[in-house]
Formats: C-alpha cells, sequence, structure tokens
C-alpha cells in the first residue's frame, strides 16, 4: 500500500506526464483499455482537457473531457481514475470542482459511469428527458445544464465506441 503525504491542488496535465497518466489507469482498471481510449481521444483531437491530481511526485488522479459529436458545444468526461488508496472524496473533490465549472461556464458534461459519485458531486439526471445514446441511462449524469432538456440524442467521440469493442 502506498501511503501518500499531502495532497496538491488538481491541474492541467503537463505534457510528459501520458505515462503516468497511463500507469494510474492500467492500476485502477486492471487493463489498459482506458489507456487506449485516451491515446485514441487524443489521437484524433477529440480531447477537450485533461485534469491531474498529483501527490508526492505521483499522478495519483486523472479525468479527461472530450468533444461530444453531438450534440455540439457539449463535452463528455471519461475515464476518471483516483488511486485506489486514496480516500473517496479526493475524486468527489475534483468532479466538485469541475460540475461547479460546467455550471458558470454554461458548458453541458456527461459523465459516464457510477451514478453515486457523480450525484454527490453535483451531477444530475434528468428522468423527465427522452435521451438515446449508446450507453444506459441509469450510468449517464450531467452537469452545466441551465434548463432540463425535452429530448436528447448524445453522440460519443468514436474512441468510446472503439473501447466497447
Amino acid at each position: 500500500m502506498t501511503l501518500f503525504q499531502a495532497p496538491e491542488f488538481a491541474r492541467d496535465m503537463k505534457r510528459g506526464e501520458e505515462l503516468h497518466v497511463d500507469a494510474l489507469l492500467q492500476h485502477v482498471f486492471g487493463h489498459t483499455k482506458e489507456v487506449k481510449q485516451v491515446a485514441a481521444l487524443r489521437k484524433s483531437k477529440t480531447i477537450a482537457g485533461e485534469t491531474v491530481l498529483p501527490m508526492d511526485g505521483q499522478i495519483v488522479g486523472y479525468y479527461a473531457l472530450s468533444y461530444m459529436r453531438s450534440p455540439k458545444g457539449w463535452l463528455c468526461l471519461a475515464p476518471l481514475a483516483i488511486h485506489p488508496d486514496l480516500p473517496r472524496g479526493y475524486a468527489k473533490r475534483m468532479l466538485g470542482v469541475l460540475s461547479e465549472w460546467a455550471r458558470i461556464t454554461g458548458t453541458p458534461v456527461v459523465a459516464l459511469g457510477e451514478p453515486d459519485i457523480y450525484e454527490q458531486s453535483g451531477f444530475v439526471t434528468f428522468p423527465d428527458t427522452q435521451f438515446t445514446s449508446p450507453y444506459p441511462a441509469e450510468n449517464t449524469r450531467f452537469a452545466g445544464l441551465a434548463q432540463t432538456p425535452k429530448e436528447l440524442a448524445l453522440t460519443y467521440p468514436k474512441a468510446f465506441a472503439d473501447l466497447h469493442k
């Protein structure tokens, strides 16, 4: 078990930290699918931003934001990885800052994954919205929307489909 001394602030990933992020993703998920997904997002220039949480000279937290194919102007969040030796609060803090940024800027962000952690961080669901998506509604949460849409068609970057091959 790795013992970390002190947290730092989450920040944009710097050039040269890609291998550290890849190692974190492989450690957290136990395989390379997310590593390949992020590489494909980078290669296709679909990635809008990558945020890391450094601690004790290591990258212990990460998430990527990518441009949705539809609706235009929307971002999707995935993958999210936090070192398993860290308390869950670190993921909630990173997601809470992102959720607040989305609200303030009016930038819609779609998150895929474990619903509880996203809801605890300010992401919401829209039970009355009719939406189509290649992913289950129960694993989809939103941030940054001023109004609840009546209908919504979500089209993710190609690298998302490649993840499930």
